[in-house]
């Protein structure tokens, strides 16, 4: 157990990193895509068990590695990518979009399989929703600003892929977008000064794109416009 002075306007907080580590390999052991559960349902248990401030700091960590582990996976698609065709494109965790835009197709989804061993529709998921759930709470055991980054980066990793890259739209990743949305909002909502919309967000609230979402034989079931989601929430 130990002590961690922060920032002013924030508490002096007892964290133990053991609780948190395990707390960490407990939710990869039991849960995942390995497990004969629907996604949403293990979301909720992910957020249910990080719990306390442990767990906050968890599922900052969940978020942190996740978005860290994409941004490699991108870079390394970049490098492979100039190496057999000779044409390169930039990456940038600012604003994954010009990326994408330059790639399209060419370039793998990178939120499954990472090495950080946390799926997206399940571990990811669960921790937006303990920020989502804790906003407040956050804002005084921790700094948000790093959170919130990570939180707008995976969300601009999810919706460029439907855009460019032919990613299906299912509805655990229509889910998983609206609460990245609505998380953001809310610990948005909760800091004295949140810092600037980014780039890719500002762009996405200046579209109004519907994407189709489908079930599992292919068929709509729901339309989906991130701008107009955005929208809403962000500039509320």
């Amino acid at each position: 157990m130990r002590w961690f002075r922060l920032g002013p306007g924030r508490q002096q907080v007892q964290q133990d990193p053991d609780r948190q580590a395990a707390l960490l390999h407990d939710i990869r052991q039991r849960f995942g895509p390995h497990v004969q559960v629907r996604f949403t349902d293990q979301a909720r248990e992910v957020a249910h068990a990080l719990n306390g401030d442990d767990g906050l700091f968890a599922a900052a960590t969940v978020l942190r590695d996740f978005a860290d582990a994409a941004a490699s996976d991108m870079h390394s698609q970049a490098a492979a990518n100039y190496q057999r065709t000779g044409r390169g494109f930039a990456v940038d965790r600012r604003n994954y979009r010009p990326a994408w835009k330059a790639a399209g197709p060419e370039l793998r989804w990178p939120l499954f399989a990472l090495p950080c061993g946390f799926h997206p529709y399940v571990h990811v998921a669960g921790a937006v929703l303990v920020v989502g759930a804790n906003a407040k709470r956050i804002t005084k055991v921790m700094d948000p600003d790093p959170l919130l980054v990570h939180l707008f980066e995976v969300l601009d990793l999810t919706v460029a892929g439907w855009e460019f890259g032919n990613v299906r739209v299912d509805a655990d990743i229509a889910g998983l977008a609206l609460a990245l949305v609505s998380t953001t909002r809310d610990l948005r909502a909760a800091m004295d000064e949140p810092p600037p919309l980014p780039p890719a967000v500002r762009e996405l609230m200046r579209r109004n794109n519907t994407i189709t979402v489908l079930d599992l034989s292919g068929h709509g079931v729901a339309a989906f416009n991130p701008g107009k989601e955005m929208r809403e929430a962000l500039l509320a």
